[in-house]
């Protein structure tokens, strides 16, 4: 049984090797090499990397790549139509990219924990307006590609 901690860290891997890849343009094999070998799990520089869910954060990256027109779509309809993904900085189009994947393809991940973790993992990297701006893009994809799974949870929420 994978750990809620184990998750949290392969997304946070995943969103770095999105971003590595964006940049440098890595293949989905060397990133896996890369990050697994030296990354996860290991202390680089004085920060502890932790341990993680590897088949999970594959699956995050290989995802993306597979899947990206169709997630950058989505992710594009959900922002504001005179600011598209391609002018979104990097790391944060590789948060939103992240989220998109698992809100259209992983099902089995609840829409309210997919949010919460990718916010999350914003926090780590910004403190300004960008949290927000996440939240509200991958609420606005799960509100398209899950219709009616926000809902239902807010409403079962006020019965006792």
């Amino acid at each position: 049984m994978t750990k809620p901690a184990e998750r949290s860290a392969a997304r946070l891997a995943a969103v770095q090797a999105l971003y590595q890849m964006d940049l440098s343009g890595k293949s989905v094999l060397d990133a896996f090499a890369e990050f697994e070998t030296f990354w996860i799990g290991r202390e680089v520089e004085g920060i502890a990397f932790q341990p993680s869910d590897n088949a999970f954060f594959r699956d995050i990256v290989s995802g993306v790549v597979k899947n990206q027109r169709e997630i950058d779509v989505k992710i594009d309809n959900a922002l504001a139509t005179d600011w598209p993904l391609k002018r979104v900085e990097a790391v944060l189009r590789a948060i939103l990219r992240g989220g998109g994947y698992e809100l259209m393809f992983r099902k089995d991940v609840p829409a309210r924990v997919v949010i919460t973790e990718y916010v999350d993992v914003t926090h780590g990297f910004y403190g300004e307006d960008e949290p927000g701006l996440v939240n509200a893009v991958l609420d606005k994809v799960a509100r398209d590609v899950r219709p009616g799974e926000l809902e239902k949870k807010a409403a079962g929420q006020g019965k006792r």
